[in-house]
């Protein structure tokens, strides 16, 4: 049967336009037993293998595990200043790292200490927008979490459905809504990163949240929209009436793959813009947004230093 099979396949090849008969057996090897036909595969990588190729890249420049991972979104790289003793690296230098093509995301990862903890901070953040695959864009994350981090914040520009909220507000996300349209763990499993079906009840830190409501800060709902465009006033007025405080084009990727690997989360949103849904008369740039955070880092840096002391304390 299984010869019957092959030899189908042949004569399939064979009247097919353009193709010799010949020429398609060219790659079949001489030795090859047609029962076996169906085995043969090529030799890859797999993806925790290139993981584990970055992790041992970063390895060569600092060994210690970081306590806290910090991702700096549109217009906050400049948190990246408050970082003592640190190490830059080049993502472009790092074994199967995205390169981040938005404006503002400068492709780095700094080594250090805040508060006397080890950290690292990565400047420049990979979106879906940007063409690459939720495997992609969660690439650093998986990296970060082998590299043996235990808390992982994640800082991003982002529209207010809200209308109660104001630009440069900080706001903690307490929950979120994934409207990209896909989720990064969808393919085969990988049990040395996690379970099947993670539980995403508690994806954002409880604890934090409460230390963060101590701060004065709101807290609200994110939803990830795939981006590149600005939600329209329609897709603005849907989204409040689904729960959305905010809207953005990141972030929910990373979270859902941090919280799949165990490591405690906390996501900072800084307001950019007022949405159009509640100002119709309102454009909005790209610039616009990276002026604003730009405005907004400062106090983000001290929010976060305060955060990792804090933790310190558990």
């Amino acid at each position: 049967m299984r010869v019957k099979k092959f030899l189908l396949l042949l004569s399939f090849i064979a009247i097919m336009p353009g193709v010799s008969f010949a020429a398609s057996l060219e790659n079949v090897p001489a030795s090859l037993d047609l029962g076996q036909a169906s085995a043969v595969s090529t030799t890859s990588t797999t993806d925790y293998d290139e993981a584990l190729e970055a992790v041992n890249y970063i390895h060569r420049f600092s060994t210690t595990p970081p306590e806290f991972v910090i991702v700096t979104g549109s217009g906050l790289g400049g948190i990246a200043d408050i970082v003592e003793d640190s190490t830059i690296i080049d993502t472009a230098d790092i074994p199967h790292w995205p390169r981040s093509t938005a404006p503002s995301h400068e492709g780095k990862i700094i080594l250090g200490s805040i508060a006397g903890h080890s950290v690292i901070v990565q400047q420049g953040r990979i979106h879906f927008y940007e063409g690459y695959s939720l495997k992609a864009v969660t690439f650093p994350v998986r990296v970060f979490g082998m590299l043996g981090a235990k808390f992982y914040i994640a800082t991003n520009a982002a529209g207010a459905v809200n209308a109660s909220y104001s630009l440069g507000d900080i706001i903690a996300v307490k929950d979120h809504l994934n409207f990209i349209g896909t989720n990064p763990l969808i393919g085969p499993n990988e049990d040395r990163w996690n379970e099947r079906f993670p539980d995403m009840y508690r994806a954002y830190d409880r604890k934090i949240l409460a230390f963060l409501a101590g701060l004065g800060l709101k807290q609200g709902i994110y939803a990830a929209l795939a981006g590149p465009s600005f939600e329209t006033p329609a897709e603005a007025r849907m989204l409040g009436i689904l729960g959305a405080d905010l809207v953005g084009m990141s972030t929910v990727p990373e979270v859902i793959v941090a919280n799949a690997m165990g490591l405690r989360v906390c996501v900072l949103s800084c307001v950019a813009s007022m949405d159009t849904g509640i100002d119709p008369d309102e454009t909005l740039t790209g610039q616009e947004v990276i002026d604003m955070m730009g405005k907004t880092s400062g106090k983000l840096a001290q929010i976060i230093t305060q955060l990792i002391s804090e933790l310190d304390q558990e």
